[in-house]
């Protein structure tokens, strides 16, 4: 079968569209023909090294797909071959053929396009944690989301509005504050800005109920934009390492902060069918709408990593076999 592989840590053009052999499936996988396969910054941080990855040279990207079922293990019940299958989650997903654990393995209905169900998974179900477990935002709540214009950030922004929200969106450029105002945001605001202070006057100087915080060195400008007794959420560090937080500031504002991590809450099938069943059920009804997708040929990695590095694509990149 063809991947995308690399043999050694680098930039871009350590990536290769190569022969590599078939995955061994095991007794409780599925083997999936791969239709559509997400690309995430992580694939960039583990290309260059900076993140665990999974086997030995050469290593092949990827943990989000969909596709459908070539051929299914002998323990494994209620699936069939020709089904269509999305995952997250699974490693080597930059390849025509992926081994899928059972539990991974999450039926995509039949309204739902594969392109679609490979772009929403990893972001989609990230964002839904955010506003369900990690801060459950209530009707009337003003929360602060960073980065609104990416990819997990656009689909936070509708999934507060649509739980009723007031929604300040942080975003770094006028062509991003475009895109966090077509998602829902009420209010967008630049790095540039003095957006801490914008966020008091927004909130009649109470500050936000809750922000959600992707960037990581912006954490104190956080802490300055949420109220008395709010709710800082982290859980991404796109702009390098988060400060050291000082308890004692957290017990005199009486403020919380609280980390995300999404494989924390996909901890069974039943489980991720339900989120991801929930996600499929807002596109079905036109309620949550997909970022721009970007498609390349798979045979084409390096292009995309590239356009995903340059930050300047907004929406998802998806890589078709």
């Amino acid at each position: 079968m063809k991947a995308l592989c690399f043999m050694e840590f680098g930039q871009k053009e350590v990536l290769r569209y190569m022969d590599v052999p078939h995955p061994v499936m095991k007794e409780d996988e599925v083997l999936i023909r791969t239709k559509a396969i997400g690309l995430n910054y992580a694939d960039i941080y583990r290309r260059k090294g900076h993140y665990h990855l999974e086997g030995e040279p050469p290593y092949i990207l990827g943990y989000e797909g969909a596709g459908v079922v070539e051929a299914v293990g002998k323990q494994v019940q209620g699936i069939k071959i020709g089904d269509s299958i999305a995952f997250a989650d699974v490693p080597y997903a930059n390849a025509e053929l992926v081994a899928v654990p059972f539990h991974k393995a999450i039926p995509i209905p039949d309204n739902i396009a594969f392109t679609d169900a490979a772009a929403v998974l990893l972001q989609g179900l990230t964002a839904q944690y955010l506003v369900a477990d990690s801060f459950p935002v209530q009707q009337g709540d003003t929360v602060v989301i960073h980065s609104a214009a990416g990819g997990v950030g656009q689909l936070l922004v509708q999934l507060a509005k649509i739980k009723g929200a007031k929604v300040i969106a942080i975003v770094s450029s006028a062509l991003k504050a475009e895109a966090a105002k077509k998602a829902g945001a009420d209010h967008t605001l630049t790095y540039a800005d003095n957006w801490t202070a914008s966020v008091q006057e927004l909130t009649d100087t109470k500050g936000a109920d809750a922000v959600y915080d992707a960037v990581g060195a912006t954490l104190m400008q956080s802490f300055e934009a949420v109220k008395v007794g709010g709710t800082v959420v982290f859980y991404g560090m796109a702009g390098g390492n988060p400060p050291l937080i000082d308890p004692r500031m957290l017990m005199d504002t009486s403020k919380t902060l609280t980390g995300g991590d999404l494989w924390n809450v996909l901890t069974t099938r039943e489980n991720r069918i339900t989120r991801a069943g929930e996600l499929f059920q807002l596109m079905a009804e036109g309620k949550l709408l997909l970022p721009s997708i970007t498609t390349f040929p798979l045979s084409e990695g390096q292009a995309a990593h590239g356009l995903l590095e340059s930050r300047k694509n907004i929406g998802k990149i998806i890589l078709l076999p």
